[in-house]
């Protein structure tokens, strides 16, 4: 773990409570190698070339890395929708993204490829995993150009969209791109209801452009969203497996901790200052060991 990083969402809040600088100073006084801007909530995806400029040297002067942007616009507006006209709205909003991240000096941000439901969103309308997949990807290959003429990654994250849920079904879904600029946004936790996250990296290999380090309790079994807690070190995410599948494939991206703790729902409060402080603690902890 050459470069570990925390997430905007547990530092900066859902809505921008705290703005990039503010993040930058302090992921630079708990020495972290970086941070993970949260566009839509602490950026705009409508910052203009000279602001995301000036962040960019304000991070670097402080030492902090800015290797991978993420978002929740997915969630609303769908690449894998069957109106088109939402469709053209995700990929306009994917092609501002990946154009700010050139900007900032990110090598990587995260999509969320779409849904075919959403447990927690009864209003958008539900796909079919057949139309999800050609939609997206018919939706992807319209941004694959664009993120190979800006050198950014745009990776897909696996997500609890009842979308890709394997990493077989991810190899064929990314294999088709044929580009090396598309991948997947590899996140431990989010795969452990279907799978083991140590199965990833060697059937994915370089595709997996970025990592999400949080945990998973299961319960019965299986668990729902609750079992998305607000401890690195509770689930059954197995640390040691998992970096030594990742060191078999010479993974060198960045693993940055997204903490949002679903188990406190209804409850659950962002920015929380001392779960990004405990976040900080943990993950220095995973790096040591």
């Amino acid at each position: 773990m050459n470069y570990i990083a925390l997430n905007g969402w547990i530092y900066c809040g859902f809505g921008g409570e705290k703005n990039p600088r503010e993040f930058i100073d302090w992921a630079a006084e708990k020495g972290l190698d970086g941070i993970e801007l949260t566009v839509g909530d602490c950026l705009s995806v409508d910052t203009d070339e000279a602001e995301a400029k000036s962040i960019a040297a304000y991070a670097k002067e402080k030492g902090i890395g800015l290797r991978s942007l993420a978002t929740g616009a997915g969630w609303g507006k769908w690449l894998c929708a069957d109106d088109p006209a939402e469709r053209a709205e995700a990929i306009a909003f994917v092609k501002k993204y990946l154009q700010l991240a050139a900007w900032l000096g990110a090598e990587t941000v995260l999509v969320v490829p779409g849904a075919t439901r959403v447990a927690w969103d009864a209003s958008h309308a539900e796909v079919s995993y057949l139309n999800a997949w050609n939609n997206a990807t018919a939706s992807i290959k319209e941004l694959v150009p664009v993120a190979e003429a800006l050198g950014v990654n745009l990776a897909l994250e696996n997500v609890w969209n009842r979308f890709l849920i394997s990493p077989m079904e991810w190899k064929l879904f990314l294999d088709q791109f044929q580009s090396s600029r598309v991948g997947l946004y590899f996140d431990a936790a989010n795969c452990c209801l279907n799978c083991r996250p140590e199965d990833f990296p060697e059937i994915l290999g370089d595709a997996i452009k970025a990592v999400h380090l949080k945990n998973f309790e299961e319960s019965d079994s299986a668990g729902g969203l609750h079992g998305f807690g607000d401890d690195l070190f509770k689930g059954v995410v197995d640390f040691k497996k998992l970096f030594a599948a990742l060191d078999k494939i010479g993974y060198s991206g960045p693993f940055t901790v997204e903490m949002i703790p679903f188990s406190r729902l209804p409850d659950l409060v962002m920015p929380d200052a001392a779960l990004a402080e405990k976040m900080v603690e943990q993950i220095k902890e995973l790096k040591r060991s």
